[in-house]
């Protein structure tokens, strides 16, 4: 009988293209893929992976046995839905993919929740960017996602993925504390025109955001400095060396020299779950977006107070 670990080994190969590749997303050693590999060479009597310059390919039987590797992995998953939402118990493992600020603003207060109302399920929390995060949630590595896009960028989700919203995230823009715009209450994006910005690297969803709403306004951007945490932004900020975009959720400490300001229209970004059609029936997932709903609408301090009392 052929063994689940070992063709969920064989299909990480096939999808990612690679023994280390496959690893680093199984959360494995490489050598552990490749004798999980090597014993199902030995279970089917068959070649499955050849070398290929410094890499290996799959032969014609091990692509053959990875398509069918795919539907059985899915059929698995299809029966461990139906017999746990036929129990109807919150319980087993659950895997959450969530973008940075979600992870730090929105994820503590819900976790700290399931633990008490449900000890009996463990939820494991990976930080990842939606872009990367979208793909594992439709392959079934990963169970439930949070993630964003922008009110006038909306983020592309594939067939087969259900989504629902958690809550509406504003931002402000940080300024110098010397800029001239520092003590106003309320600025336009127009005020800040031909301004040097801080912002995410490239490819980044609130980089790309940033530079097409800006664009949009017609406003070239001019993005002197990149920085993928909001501290350092910030950091950059302190020291008069542009602007930046700075979400409320999850928001750290604002450092002496930065002033906080709204924008006028205000910059929103949706956050929202998102998991497998087929896992829709799960009490795990419906359990998780109810807690991840409860955080949002609570702050912290407030939730902490709820849990621990």
């Amino acid at each position: 009988m052929l063994d689940l670990e070992r063709l969920r080994a064989l299909n990480a190969v096939a999808m990612y293209g690679s023994v280390s590749a496959a690893a680093e997303v199984l959360h494995v050693t490489t050598s552990a893929v490749s004798q999980q590999v090597a014993k199902l060479e030995r279970e089917t009597g068959q070649k499955l992976l050849e070398r290929n310059g410094r890499g290996v390919r799959l032969t014609d039987a091990a692509a053959l046995l990875a398509a069918h590797a795919e539907r059985i992995l899915a059929m698995v998953e299809a029966a461990e839905t139906d017999l746990e939402a036929h129990r109807g118990a919150v319980v087993g493992e659950l895997s959450v993919a969530a973008f940075p600020t979600a992870a730090r603003g929105l994820m503590p207060p819900a976790l700290a929740l399931l633990a008490k109302e449900h000890p009996r399920l463990t939820v494991s929390l990976r930080e990842q960017e939606p872009h990367s995060a979208v793909p594992l949630i439709a392959r079934g590595e990963i169970d439930l996602g949070i993630v964003q896009d922008w009110f006038n960028v909306p983020l592309a989700i594939p067939d087969g993925l259900v989504k629902a919203p958690l809550l509406d995230d504003v931002a402000d823009v940080a300024l110098p504390a010397d800029h001239p715009l520092a003590g106003r209450d309320v600025i336009d994006l127009d005020d800040v025109r031909g301004g040097a910005w801080i912002a995410q690297s490239a490819g980044a969803i609130c980089r790309d955001w940033l530079e097409h709403t800006l664009r949009s306004a017609g406003l070239e951007p001019r993005i002197n400095h990149t920085a993928d945490e909001y501290a350092t932004q910030l950091a950059l900020v302190a020291a008069g060396l542009g602007c930046a975009v700075l979400p409320r959720l999850g928001r750290c400490d604002v450092p002496p020299g930065v002033r906080i300001v709204a924008v006028r229209p205000a910059l929103t970004r949706h956050v929202y779950g998102i998991w497998r059609a087929e896992a829709a029936r799960r009490p795990a997932i419906r359990t998780a977006v109810a807690a991840l709903r409860t955080a949002a609408g609570m702050g912290n301090l407030e939730l902490a107070a709820e849990i621990a009392g």
